[in-house]
């Protein structure tokens, strides 16, 4: 068994690797993945970003979202948030999108990953799982963003939140809220606290 049929043996179909990950197996690192990529043993997603195809009876796989962008930023922090998971809450937000934010404490901006297109956003906080208290106050920080009638958006918002746990919406709002989500909020918990008074 040569050296590149060696190192093959360790990549697993359909895992994204980083130009590092692949160091560990081989001392030729650039000339071996020149190698597999014209063999087509390698995909190049990204700047230093592999995948080992993987074969289904539709074709070839797309990596999954969560390994390529894990492998992207070399870290496991961070959210993956699509647009459309807003409509799901009730709050007359119908278009859909397609785009995928990255929540995340390293990289900002756009990048293209294989054949897709990633937001990625700093965020100082941001849950380990989308919670649809924290999609509520997500939706408000993004209004602007989104292709939906605001005003019609925000009286629906106050609607749902009166159907969210109370306690689990001040905190995501406090952690999570931008000012004017902030705002909105206090605004909202003021009319509970006076309708139960």
């Amino acid at each position: 068994m040569d050296r590149l049929d060696e190192l093959k043996q360790h990549l697993v179909p359909g895992k994204v690797y980083r130009r590092a990950d692949l160091t560990r197996w081989t001392a030729s690192v650039d000339r071996d993945i020149r190698k597999l990529l014209d063999a087509g043993e390698l995909t190049k997603l990204s700047g230093g970003v592999y995948m080992r195809p993987k074969t289904t009876s539709f074709g070839r796989a797309p990596a999954s979202d969560r390994d390529l962008v894990e492998a992207f930023l070399r870290d496991k922090r961070f959210l993956l948030l699509t647009p459309n998971a807003y409509n799901a809450l009730g709050v007359g937000a119908t278009q859909l999108y397609n785009e995928t934010a990255v929540y995340n404490r390293k990289r900002h901006g756009r990048f293209r990953l294989g054949n897709r297109v990633y937001d990625f956003r700093i965020k100082p906080e941001f849950p380990a799982a989308a919670t649809r208290e924290f999609l509520l106050v997500d939706l408000v920080n993004n209004l602007k963003r989104l292709a939906e009638d605001e005003t019609q958006v925000l009286e629906r918002a106050k609607v749902v939140a009166r159907e969210l746990d109370p306690n689990a919406l001040r905190q995501a709002a406090e952690d999570y809220g931008g000012v004017r989500a902030k705002k909105f909020f206090n605004d909202v918990f003021a009319e509970m606290d006076a309708a139960d008074g």
